[in-house]
């Protein structure tokens, strides 16, 4: 059950705590990817039976919500996960470039265990500095655009929540922004998981005032690998 919704605030929320909205930003849902590529901005990478799945419960999830903006990364995963979100609540999703992907080197290569292109020399000279990546956009870069976006859903919602789709390192590096956390981390321990919501509560003058954070599709994640 503890898998299933998960809470962390960033500030003490209570029912005086001045909560205007709240931007929910929502991971994609698994994809087919059977030899482990890391696919980054690469077109044409759809989610698989069981993402398809986890964005429909995403959407049952957000059943509860009054939603006025569903805005979504322009990459196929995302605009799938964001499609059954958008129906529940006739909605058109708003594609926002600000949410794709962070970039990164190695795409299009593997990253499987064992056979993962990090363990090719020819890679080493790419990782020398991890605070900014060296391989990849800068973290600045990413919380800088993930702001812009968050606050484009925010205002076209007009006072209602708004729902953005987005990926795994972007969301994780806007949420250890807003909690003023070093961007430096180990990726095995993001909590950040398929079809997962990261949702930041903003009050009337569009502060951010808190941070939650919930699993919709949590009985539908794989198992963990020991």
């Amino acid at each position: 059950m503890a898998r299933l919704v998960l809470s962390f605030m960033l500030a003490r929320m209570s029912a005086d705590s001045g909560i205007a909205s709240t931007v929910h930003v929502v991971r994609h849902g698994e994809v087919e990817n059977p030899h482990s590529i890391l696919y980054g901005r690469q077109p044409g990478w759809k989610l698989s039976q069981r993402g398809h799945d986890m964005a429909k419960a995403v959407a049952e999830w957000s059943k509860e919500l009054s939603l006025g903006a569903i805005h979504a990364s322009p990459l196929e995963r995302a605009q799938q996960t964001a499609t059954p979100i958008a129906q529940h609540h006739g909605i058109e999703i708003t594609t926002d470039d600000r949410l794709i992907e962070a970039a990164n080197i190695f795409e299009g290569k593997p990253f499987g265990v064992g056979d993962g292109v990090l363990k090719q020399p020819s890679a080493w000279r790419h990782l020398w500095n991890p605070w900014r990546p060296s391989w990849g956009e800068p973290y600045t870069e990413q919380v800088a655009r993930m702001t812009a976006a968050v606050e484009a859903a925010r205002i076209a919602a007009q006072g209602k929540d708004a729902l953005v789709v987005s990926h795994q390192l972007p969301i994780w590096i806007l949420r250890s922004s807003v909690e003023g956390r070093p961007f430096l981390h180990d990726p095995r321990k993001r909590q950040c998981s398929l079809a997962s919501v990261t949702s930041l509560h903003f009050d009337a003058t569009g502060k951010v005032v808190g941070l939650s954070y919930s699993e919709p599709a949590g009985h539908l994640l794989p198992p963990k690998k020991k």
